[in-house]
């Protein structure tokens, strides 16, 4: 199993904005130096707490000071912005990493985003589709592109000068494209079918239950079948909340106590899906009311905190639940306490990665 990083930051609110952005960047090169094998962090233009506002602006930061990391969108909310301007963008960035890229991209889940760009009363996944199937026809095809659809359209034809490059979109140094991933927020995400049967690769995000995590794996098979393609675990990443100390009470009080960036994250998420309709990814029973999805609850459900024989005995139960995947991807939460912050990391790494390790090869 490998080790990647997904952050979609919670910050507190009163924390200077440089602060956090420094803290971020920190995370990832400490992953980077630990031998994590791929980051990926997540936008929101409307969210003052997750305050990443263009994921691709943020890991253009980080080319020139990491090493060995591919780095990942997590994602591209691609209706709000033309396509052109996607193309264009995450072509220029795969050369600025040398090819250590990988394009994560969704509908965009946050309303307020979608009220602010103009499309929270339109066909979301629809501009999705029509977006991605746009980028992906520029970096395949040819100028004057003459791409016409129901929200977009992208040409060159009136102003094309080929020979001196203008008209030109630019393509991506991985050809024909980087790899291209989706994450799946729900449970037996229809939307993974459709994705595998396009090759694309699944991420499933930090605030599912394990019960509903392991409903991913087989419709990104059953696309992979229609398509005829292979379906490969190692091709999964599944993202998940830890935290390991080096003493048990340690890792209790920062995953679950008082003032735990833990319990900030999820009372910021719990609060966004009981508005929007979409608490029952927190509740062993779907037709639970709303009111039975307490935050200790969700803590208690979904961090995985201890030292690190606990926490690999915890991930190895995890792994069984959901079944196997490729990469576990390490949760980022604000470092209420960067010590302790970049000591889970390193302890994860040092630590926990080997005795899953050897759990893995003695089954």
């Amino acid at each position: 199993m490998q080790l990647g990083f997904f952050t979609m930051p919670i910050h507190p609110l009163e924390k200077d904005w440089r602060q956090t952005l420094r803290e971020d960047r920190e995370a990832f090169l400490l992953a980077d130096e630990l031998g994590f094998t791929e980051g990926y962090c997540g936008e929101h233009a409307t969210d003052a707490a997750e305050n990443i506002t263009s994921c691709a602006m943020f890991i253009a930061s980080l080319a020139g000071a990491t090493k060995r990391i591919r780095l990942g969108t997590g994602t591209v909310n691609m209706p709000n912005t033309h396509p052109a301007a996607v193309a264009a963008e995450i072509a220029m960035l795969d050369h600025l990493l040398d090819g250590r890229f990988n394009f994560g991209i969704s509908p965009g889940g946050l309303l307020s985003d979608a009220e602010a760009f103009g499309n929270l009363d339109k066909d979301r996944t629809a501009m999705f589709v029509e977006a991605i199937d746009m980028v992906l026809a520029i970096w395949t095809g040819s100028p004057p592109y003459d791409l016409k659809g129901r929200f977009w359209e992208v040409s060159t034809r009136r102003t094309l000068v080929e020979e001196i490059g203008q008209g030109l979109l630019p393509k991506p140094l991985q050809r024909p494209y980087p790899p291209v991933m989706v994450t799946a927020v729900a449970p037996y995400s229809k939307g993974l079918v459709s994705a595998a049967a396009r090759g694309w690769k699944p991420i499933s995000a930090n605030f599912l239950l394990p019960q509903w995590v392991a409903t991913h794996w087989p419709q990104y098979a059953e696309g992979c079948r229609s398509a005829g393609l292979p379906a490969n675990p190692a091709d999964w990443r599944v993202a998940k909340s830890v935290f390991v100390a080096d003493d048990l009470a340690t890792a209790r009080d920062y995953a679950t106590g008082p003032q735990s960036p833990y319990r900030h994250y999820y009372r910021s998420i719990v609060t966004k899906m009981k508005k929007s309709g979409r608490a029952g990814i927190f509740k062993r029973d779907p037709k639970a009311d709303d009111d039975s999805v307490t935050l200790d609850g969700v803590l208690d459900e979904l961090v995985i905190w201890g030292t690190p024989d606990k926490v690999a005995d915890e991930l190895a139960r995890f792994r069984e639940q959901v079944g196997p995947f490729g990469t576990l991807l390490y949760a980022g939460k604000d470092w209420v306490d960067p010590a302790l912050a970049r000591r889970s990391m390193v302890l994860l790494a040092e630590k926990v990665r080997p005795a899953l390790q050897t759990e893995e090869k003695a089954a």
